[in-house]
């Protein structure tokens, strides 16, 4: 039960650290100066008529 007790500790202190900061650069990286060009080139693969 000791290994439980040290994991749930490590998640809810450096887990939810890692998570929120892994979520704030995910959100940084969606809204970059110059992703729309991007965004738009890979929504736009699927209708291409090869």
């Amino acid at each position: 039960m000791e290994i439980y007790t040290a994991m749930r500790h490590f998640a809810d202190s450096w887990g939810l650290l890692f998570m929120t900061l892994f979520f704030v650069g995910a959100v940084l990286f969606a809204f970059r100066p110059g992703s729309r060009r991007h965004a738009e080139e890979a929504a736009q693969i699927p209708l291409k008529d090869d």
